[in-house]
């Protein structure tokens, strides 16, 4: 049995070149546009013989061609741009995806806007959204907010979406998502002619995530169905083989249809 604090791989950043050495056949990846996008990773590998296409987030923290920093885990403009255009490759060629998630979320401020992340991210979403290859999901770590649905989510009916033990799934960070709740509640209470001290508000705090926390494991989503299952990360090799399988016995795939793609 495999402990959980063994697998934290949400907790600091890492390179998801490593992870795919471990993943993949022989250890050998075909990038696509490694310099672009960097925040995603990209590319061509085999699972048990069968061609897939890798797309994964990558946890480093990274420098875009301009020499901007860039968070790992973060969908960046330049990154769903690259993603995106992968998507349509793979189906062009009917190349399985799979989608390594530990992901969280689209960049965001008036930067990120004016630099084009709507339009990409949304992109993104339409190549995700309306692709028709076998698309295979599995959470390693985050899984928050929109990043989820781009990094095929649920929602987007992946042939089996797996977590590890280590993801996370839900709107954002419990840190973030508690402060917010604590402001809520705080401006309900100054409302009402209440006020609490430094004590009772650490005391509200520490209660709303303990709260939140306790729904953002993968046995809350497994018991939801957001999830499929919970798998040990040593049976992933082994799982997408199976689901990739069981998919080539059905190779009758629809055109497809995703309408005009800004450029």
């Amino acid at each position: 049995m495999i402990r959980t604090s063994c697998w934290r791989v949400c907790s600091k950043p890492y390179d998801t070149h490593q992870l795919l050495a471990r993943l993949l056949d022989g250890s050998e990846f075909d990038e696509y546009k490694a310099d672009y996008g960097k925040t995603i990773v990209c590319g061509y590998g085999r699972i048990d013989g069968w061609a897939v296409g890798i797309v994964a987030n990558n946890r480093e923290i990274v420098r875009s061609a301009k020499g901007e920093m860039q968070v790992g885990g973060v969908i960046y403009s330049d990154s769903a741009d690259k993603a995106a255009r992968f998507i349509l490759n793979c189906n062009q060629r009917r190349i399985p995806l799979v989608f390594l998630q530990d992901v969280t979320g689209f960049m965001v401020g008036t930067r990120a806007e004016q630099g084009g992340i709507i339009k990409d991210g949304a992109k993104l979403v339409n190549a995700v959204a309306n692709s028709i290859v076998p698309k295979f999901t599995i959470i390693l770590g985050n899984s928050y907010g929109a990043g989820n649905y781009a990094m095929c989510g649920k929602a987007y009916d992946p042939r089996f979406i797996y977590a590890w033990p280590t993801a996370q799934i839900a709107v954002m960070g419990g840190a973030q998502a508690s402060k917010t709740l604590l402001t809520i509640r705080l401006a309900a209470l100054e409302k009402q002619g209440q006020q609490l001290d430094e004590a009772g508000r650490k005391a509200m705090l520490d209660e709303i995530q303990k709260k939140y926390d306790e729904t953002t494991t993968p046995i809350h989503a497994a018991s939801r169905l957001w999830v499929d299952g919970i798998i040990s990360p040593t049976d992933t090799r082994a799982v997408i083989s199976r689901g990739i399988a069981v998919a080539s016995h059905n190779d009758d795939l629809p055109d497809m249809k995703n309408g005009v793609f800004q450029v």
